[in-house]
């Protein structure tokens, strides 16, 4: 089954909604990626407008901003401690935007969606 990105299946009231039309391919989404710790691994999609999006499947470091000396350094990923996109993600050390990791350097806490720019940037706390 397909996954639609814009079609609603309830009312605010909570009655069903009767569609007026099927599904586009328009409205068509692909299953999230859930990036994880490992050896970089990268994959391209074609998305709208010929436009390609990469996606970052594993990853194993980061690029780190220090906010009080604002230099930049890489620094190799141990583990994930907090995310607050989804509790169970701790577990299983995957990566999102907000995410807080465990690197050589220090806590990091994410600012990039790694999912959708190809790139894993974050911030020392």
């Amino acid at each position: 089954m397909a996954i639609a990105s814009d079609v609603r299946k309830r009312k605010k009231s909570g009655g069903t909604i009767k569609p007026a039309r099927k599904k586009r391919k328009v409205q068509l989404a692909r299953r999230p990626t859930l990036t994880k710790i490992g050896e970089k691994n990268i994959s391209t999609h074609k998305i709208l407008g010929a436009q390609t999006k990469i996606r970052l499947l594993t990853i194993d470091k980061v690029n780190i901003v220090d906010p009080k000396t604002k230099k930049a350094t890489v620094g190799v990923i141990k583990a994930v401690l907090e995310n607050p996109a989804n509790r169970n993600f701790i577990r299983r050390n995957i990566i999102t935007k907000g995410a807080v990791v465990d690197t050589d350097k220090g806590k990091v806490k994410i600012t990039s969606r790694p999912g959708q720019e190809g790139a894993l940037n974050g911030v020392l706390i």
